[in-house]
């Protein structure tokens, strides 16, 4: 295969119903910043859904190696998607930065990336990169297995069932973190714990189960911390199992979930590993990143430094 030279620009790939819009009314401000700070770029502008993995993985075809995610927290898991299905480099000579626009904006939170555009673009002026580890999870749709790539959390079950709905109201252009929270305590009403077989690093257990999470980050719903210890370069995944816990704990126990210290509750237990297999009967469903997918069986592995990130403020443990 002939050499593709690289090109020295960042690809800017621009979610503009993220934030409900934010991302195409604030394009111009955006820009501005950029060009402001000698940044040179050429920019993309999604019109569906799933196509910042298109253009991510054109993207390394042309010669770009770094690209800037402007969007919410799906737009980059899209565009981590679209690096890690090409194969015109290997994932690792990428960076990514984002300017989030998103309602959640939980990954970039973690790194200390500002919500005001012009702290933003000075952390991507500065330019400090730091290798990213990267969770794939595969899972079923159907009779038929399919695997996502993802960058902050994954959650099984109850989470899951949040997200799902919450991604409803948002094609419905309905989006902001109180929904989301909404969601969250309605679907208490009806949602029943599920009986599940867990294998961490070959080691299998069953109980009932509420939800699982799985993190190369912290935050996710918009400041909870279902995974409150979690590492992006430690080259492991954190679990927090959720058993059989009642709805009414639940709701006392919600601000263990934005504090930190929800693995301090005696129904939920933590992990690091390599390695998840979950099975379950009936099925639960899944999400990455706050992208609804398919359901158990599912397997969740870890690529440690995957891929380069641009970052704020480096979490240090």
């Amino acid at each position: 295969m002939a050499s593709i030279p690289v090109h020295n620009d960042w690809l800017i790939i621009v979610n503009p119903n993220a934030g409900n819009g934010k991302g195409k009314k604030d394009w111009d401000r955006i820009s501005g910043l950029l060009e402001k700070n000698g940044i040179s770029f050429e920019a993309k502008f999604t019109e569906k859904k799933g196509q910042a993995i298109e253009f991510a993985r054109e993207s390394t075809g042309a010669g770009f190696r770094k690209i800037i995610s402007v969007g919410g927290d799906g737009t980059l898991n899209e565009v981590v998607n679209g690096i890690f299905t090409q194969d015109n480099c290997s994932p690792r000579e990428v960076v990514v930065g984002m300017i989030p626009v998103g309602t959640g904006n939980d990954w970039g939170r973690m790194f200390g990336i500002p919500l005001v555009y012009e702290g933003a673009v000075k952390v991507l002026k500065e330019n400090k990169t730091m290798p990213h580890d990267i969770g794939l999870i595969s899972y079923y749709n159907g009779n038929t297995q399919e695997k996502r790539y993802f960058i902050n959390i994954a959650g099984l079950g109850f989470e899951a069932l949040v997200v799902k709905k919450t991604n409803k109201q948002k094609d419905k252009g309905r989006s902001n973190q109180a929904i989301y929270f909404y969601n969250l305590l309605s679907s208490l009403i009806f949602y029943k714990k599920i009986n599940s077989e867990i294998t961490i690093d070959g080691k299998s257990s069953s109980c009932n189960i509420f939800s699982i999470n799985v993190g190369n980050g912290r935050y996710c719903g918009g400041g909870m911390r279902q995974t409150p210890e979690a590492l992006p370069d430690d080259g492991l995944l954190d679990i927090t199992v959720i058993r059989d816990m009642s709805r009414i704990e639940v709701i006392k126990s919600l601000k263990l979930l934005y504090d930190g210290t929800i693995l301090s509750h005696p129904l939920v237990d933590g992990y690091r590993c390599n390695n998840l297999k979950v099975t379950s009967d009936p099925v639960m469903f899944a999400e990455a990143d706050g992208e609804s997918l398919g359901h158990t069986p599912v397997e969740f592995s870890i690529i440690p430094g995957g891929i380069n990130v641009v970052y704020g403020v480096k979490i240090i443990q």
